[in-house]
């Protein structure tokens, strides 16, 4: 309901309307398909579920595009804080249904269906100690987990995009469904919390078992842990009994902007390319294999008792046989800001060229101390990809598990303090 008392409209029941119209004034126009298609019935199949044990957007099959932000809390008031959970609470709900968002929605995604949106909300480390400062009283129940990340070998990390006390990653088949998504929850937000760092991702269009290919051409995901699994979930992704209460059921997020230099990857060969990912670049299997989900033989040997599998190649360094059994669920798109050139130098042919473009690293695990950090550790300092990888903003943060209808995101960290 509005302010003033009236239904808040759907984003079809606009078009459903105009439909209707339509068809009132004949059939001569063929416009019964149009109202087959407005009707109610494709709005549902387009939604995800948001109530839930679990946030969306984690075990969800990956839409194709995301808007992910960043936002810090500029209000030292705790129940303004409270209060603005429980909007945003309402208004992805809503939204994650196809209707509009309270108040003054912007009215860009008025015709679209919900494009199976998710929202995934995460708490950096500033909403429990910013400046020294405990500004609503949560210092106390902080994830033992969720630590600062290290400085990588190699890391060019811009303040402007990184970090933040409140992250929002909208995900939907259509991107200004996502973009509209963020754009609403920030106006709610307007006075509480302002937007520090915002960016964009795509995925191709691929069937539902088909792993989608990265910038670089490589299918990208290929070695995440089975989603269809629970055991396989609980071990590497939700966090259980060592995590707080209010955590039980959530995980953690980590982000990392990566700038990949397409400009000299693609001077490489094939067969240069195949060694530094250590699978090929076509089917997506392993040196070692023949099919994209074989596991990589890390043992196996050439005739000149060399490694078919670089030492230095990604997916060894990334294997959990690398890492003591340690998985973590990717979800990974790309990006494309652009390009940059380097020189000032006449006419532009002459001029040096960077594209802006790569990868918006998304993964979640249980912990990232073991997780995250301990894979990234042995990447940064030794895998070949490195010279083409430049890690520039990104943050970890601390997603709660989901809500039912009568909850907000983070109540149960709230109810703790």
């Amino acid at each position: 309901m509005n302010s003033d008392g009236k239904s808040s409209p759907t984003r079809r029941n606009f078009l459903t309307a105009a439909c209707g119209l339509i068809a009132a004034a004949g059939a001569d126009f063929g416009v019964s398909a149009a109202i087959s298609i407005a009707g109610p019935s494709p709005a549902i199949a387009d939604s995800e579920p948001f109530w839930g044990e679990h946030q969306g957007g984690i075990l969800t099959r990956a839409q194709t595009h995301t808007y992910f932000a960043s936002f810090d809390l500029i209000s030292t008031n705790r129940q303004e804080v409270i209060g603005l959970l429980r909007d945003w609470t309402a208004a992805t709900a809503r939204m994650s249904g196809g209707q509009t968002a309270p108040g003054s929605d912007s009215g860009e995604a008025l015709d679209l269906p919900p494009a199976r949106l998710t929202v995934t909300f995460g708490f950096g480390s500033g909403i429990f100690m910013k400046d020294g400062q405990d500004r609503y009283g949560l210092a106390a129940h902080r994830p033992e987990a969720l630590v600062d990340l290290p400085r990588f070998n190699g890391d060019q990390l811009v303040e402007a995009h990184t970090g933040g006390d409140v992250s929002i990653q909208a995900c939907a088949d259509d991107p200004q469904v996502a973009f509209h998504a963020v754009r609403q929850l920030a106006r709610i937000g307007y006075g509480v919390a302002q937007l520090r760092w915002t960016q964009t991702g795509f995925l191709p269009q691929t069937g539902p078992n088909q792993t989608p290919r990265n910038l670089m051409g490589f299918k990208d995901g290929s070695n995440n842990p089975p989603t269809d699994d629970p055991k396989a979930m609980q071990q590497f992704v939700w966090v259980g009994g060592e995590g707080p209460d209010w955590m039980r059921g959530g995980s953690y997020l980590v982000v990392r902007r990566i700038r990949i230099a397409l400009e000299h990857w693609d001077r490489m060969s094939v067969e240069f390319q195949e060694q530094t990912v250590g699978r090929k670049k076509y089917s997506g299997a392993p040196l070692t294999g023949k099919n994209e989900f074989d596991p990589p033989d890390l043992d196996a040997v050439d005739k000149d008792g060399n490694s078919i599998i670089p030492d230095n190649a990604h997916i060894r360094l990334a294997a959990a046989g690398s890492n003591d059994g340690v998985r973590i669920l990717r979800r990974p798109y790309s990006y494309n800001d652009g390009v940059n050139f380097t020189s000032e130098r006449w006419p532009p042919w002459r001029q040096g060229m960077e594209y802006d473009a790569g990868l918006l690293f998304v993964s979640y695990q249980r912990d990232p101390r073991t997780g995250f950090i301990k894979i990234f550790d042995g990447i940064s300092k030794l895998d070949m990809l490195n010279q083409f990888a430049t890690h520039t903003g990104g943050g970890l943060f601390a997603c709660p598990p989901g809500v039912s209808a009568d909850e907000y995101i983070g109540q149960r960290l709230f109810a703790t303090a």
